[in-house]
């Protein structure tokens, strides 16, 4: 009994570890973020098509960034490539939280637009970059691929 336990733990405990080591999480000084995303408004999106994990095929307008500019818990600069499985998340000052895919997002003023769901694509928000005091880009290892 107390070897089955011990095993399940086990288990679980390499499970976290590994799921704590595939999900790597970059920030994005919020004056960068502006930076790479100001000629990147509504008119730059292009349709792309991507399929799903189960072989669902998605079809949205996405931006056109191809390279993340972005940092890692050092501060030391990483060029991580963009792609579907690609999460942003925005923290306001009142520590709030929003979840975008990558590819979705754009800018227009100071506001920044992005899609919530690859599934629902009417699942829309609106952020306010004044408000913004963390960004934060993780690759959720979702199998979404280009195509």
């Amino acid at each position: 009994m107390v070897n089955k336990i011990s095993m399940r733990l086990m288990f679980i405990g390499i499970i976290v570890v590994f799921s704590m080591l595939g999900c790597q999480t970059y920030y994005i000084p919020v004056n960068n973020f502006k930076e790479q995303f100001k000629n990147i408004d509504s008119t730059k999106l292009f349709l792309t098509n991507v399929v799903g994990p189960l072989g669902s095929r998605y079809t949205y307008y996405r931006n056109p960034i191809k390279i993340i500019k972005c940092f890692d818990k050092e501060n030391n600069p990483i060029d991580l490539p963009n792609s579907p499985s690609i999460e942003i998340r925005f923290t306001d000052k009142d520590n709030n939280r929003t979840i975008f895919y990558f590819d979705t997002i754009y800018m227009q003023d100071s506001l920044i637009y992005g899609t919530q769901s690859r599934f629902i694509t009417s699942i829309k928000d609106i952020l306010y970059i004044p408000d913004i005091i963390l960004i934060e880009v993780q690759d959720g290892h979702k199998d979404f691929q280009y195509y």
